[in-house]
């Protein structure tokens, strides 16, 4: 078997040509008309791909090594899954009896465009449908298990990252003491604060607002969730803290618009408050592995020109001992 072009790269799309993105959607049956454009996406690469004589879809190309082809099928199917079930979701279209396709090295699928903008949450209403979306799709999350997608863990999402930060030669060694300090303690606070036993269902698992498309009118007038690459087995708050902003009353506030939609459909472990910020320490240690393990790809050092400089981790280690006083504090963010 020839070497994929994706695995021979130095970095994994640097052989994803425009050409090769629309031979990979004519050997899938998409007939392309020749239109293509890039969509912001840093973890993988997406395009909308225009077809002749049918509407345009989403053409996903999945980065290399990260996850396999099982857990994108079990992805894939989740989607499916909620889709059946009428909940508004991206889920992928089928290409010729599977939803993953291979090309020249790289796996693809496509999707159709969903239509919406930005979710304004704020609109009257507006959260509280958010709430009913998200508690029927954790509803069929809670159906059954993944047996392919990750967990939510410590290990994976904390401790793996304090590695990859501190072998990666981005931390300045002056800085390094203190992370090495700080990141050993909030890891020691969240292994006993994330123990659980909390109740594990099916998540979308990146559930943030860039993540939700809005639909100001029409039969599917609301939210349309998108992107599930990120899809786990976790605590149902993984789902909803992320929705929230402001001053802990304001939280509260959305906190209760949202439950007002969300028990209508699924039953919330309100204990699971606790977690709220001790989730939110363990994003912040690993978006900051995240991008350090993505360096050598050229879309991260556009997109993040400040990561190599002393005072982003000055401040990163600095939020992140505030973040670990917080959650001592206040470890629902609300109070």
């Amino acid at each position: 078997m020839d070497k994929p072009v994706a695995e021979s790269a130095q970095t994994p799309f640097a052989g994803l040509t425009p050409d090769r993105v629309l031979d990979a959607a004519s050997a899938a049956g998409l007939e392309p008309d020749g239109r293509l454009f890039a969509l912001n996406s840093y973890e993988n690469r997406v395009y909308r791909l225009g077809r002749d004589e049918a509407p345009p879809v989403v053409l996903k190309f999945y980065r290399a090594r990260r996850w396999s082809d099982a857990q994108i099928l079990e992805e894939h199917a989740f989607a499916l899954e909620l889709a059946a079930a009428e909940i508004p979701v991206a889920a992928p279209l089928d290409l010729g009896g599977t939803t993953l396709r291979h090309h020249e090295g790289f796996r693809f699928a496509a999707f159709p465009m969903a239509a919406g903008g930005a979710p304004d949450l704020d609109q009257p209403g507006a959260r509280e449908l958010l709430g009913r979306s998200l508690g029927r799709a954790h509803a069929i999350g809670a159906l059954r298990s993944f047996l392919e997608r990750p967990r939510l863990e410590v290990e994976r999402l904390g401790n793996r990252a304090r590695r990859v930060v501190l072998a990666s030669g981005r931390l300045p060694s002056y800085m390094q003491p203190r992370y090495e300090q700080v990141s050993e303690a909030l890891l020691e606070a969240l292994a006993t604060s994330l123990a659980g036993p909390w109740r594990s269902i099916r998540l979308h698992g990146d559930c943030h607002l860039g993540n939700i498309l809005w639909q100001a009118s029409g039969p599917q007038q609301g939210p349309v969730f998108v992107d599930l690459d990120d899809c786990l087995q976790g605590p149902a708050i993984q789902d909803l803290w992320m929705l929230l902003s402001g001053t802990p009353d304001e939280r509260q506030g959305q906190w209760t618009q949202l439950m007002a939609g969300y028990e209508r459909f699924a039953t919330f472990d309100h204990e699971q408050l606790m977690i709220i910020e001790p989730l939110r320490a363990l994003r912040m240690l690993h978006h900051a592995a995240w991008i350090a393990e993505r360096w050598e790809d050229p879309a991260f050092p556009r997109a993040f020109p400040w990561y190599g400089e002393p005072r982003y981790w000055e401040q990163h280690v600095n939020d992140l001992a505030e973040q670990g006083e917080l959650m001592l504090r206040d470890p629902s963010g609300m109070e």
